[in-house]
């Protein structure tokens, strides 16, 4: 068991690592054994993290700054990356954005940069990376951090694109699940609840209490608490998981 869950020699790659869930992430799968790249647009703040990794867990760590955003910027960093490793694992695609604004006040603008960030960028990694395993004749695992707000719409906060783009990443976990299997690439996403991260304990307190009555559990979870699903879709025991969608949400979707 410690063999097959233990990520020693594996690179993974954490996009928007420098703070937040990526950041908590990160560090549990360093201590896990992975070597970690972490990109992010944010390179000043993504080089402390990736120091304090390394300094802590013993692993080599490397920051890279990215927007997904942009197809050559990602393929670049792709490179740099595969070069500077040697070898290229796994992909945790966890960077994103959430607006909260009813739809009828969003603006084209708005909508498009939701959709560009959380599902185009999404796909400009996991195109990028996979390219490269295929390229390098290596199997590997991408992660893409959805949410249970692909499945379910949150309420009171009003949210349409940010639901709409988690559900996409959702499908487009499982499409590429099936084209990619070929190649040895298993895809799959994880779906988290409510996180005590950046996005969430800076809103207003009411929606914060509502989330939490919504929750069974009745509390947000911890980032750290997210990556023993990551760990498990990144190691070895998870070598027939494929196309899945992991709900890490304290029950919310249940009721």
């Amino acid at each position: 068991m410690k063999n097959k869950f233990s990520l020693e020699g594996k690179t993974v790659i954490v996009t928007g690592g420098a703070r937040g869930i990526g950041k908590a992430v990160a560090g549990e799968l360093a201590l896990a054994g992975a070597d970690i790249a972490i990109v992010d647009i944010l390179f000043d703040v993504a080089s402390e993290t990736a120091a304090s990794i390394e300094k802590e867990h013993g692993v080599k760590a490397r920051a890279y700054e990215c927007d997904i955003t942009r197809p050559d910027m990602v393929s670049s960093v792709i490179d740099k990356i595969a070069l500077d490793f040697g070898k290229l694992d796994v992909l945790f695609n966890n960077a994103g954005v959430v607006l909260h604004k009813p739809a009828l006040e969003v603006t084209a603008k708005e909508w498009l940069d939701v959709i560009d960030t959380n599902l185009n960028g999404v796909f400009y990694m996991s195109v990028a990376f996979a390219k490269k395993l295929v390229e390098l004749k290596r199997k590997g695992s991408i992660i893409n951090n959805a949410s249970m707000s692909g499945t379910i719409v949150n309420w009171p906060q009003k949210q349409a694109s940010y639901n709409a783009s988690k559900s996409a990443v959702i499908h487009l976990t499982k499409s590429l699940a099936v084209e990619w299997v070929e190649h040895g690439i298993r895809v799959n996403s994880l779906s988290p609840g409510y996180t005590e991260t950046d996005l969430t304990v800076h809103v207003r307190k009411d929606w914060i209490n509502e989330w939490l009555e919504q929750t069974p559990m009745k509390r947000m979870a911890k980032p750290e608490e997210l990556a023993g699903a990551v760990i498990y879709l990144a190691s070895d025991y998870s070598t027939f998981t494929n196309g899945c969608d992991i709900i890490v949400d304290g029950a919310f979707t249940c009721v």
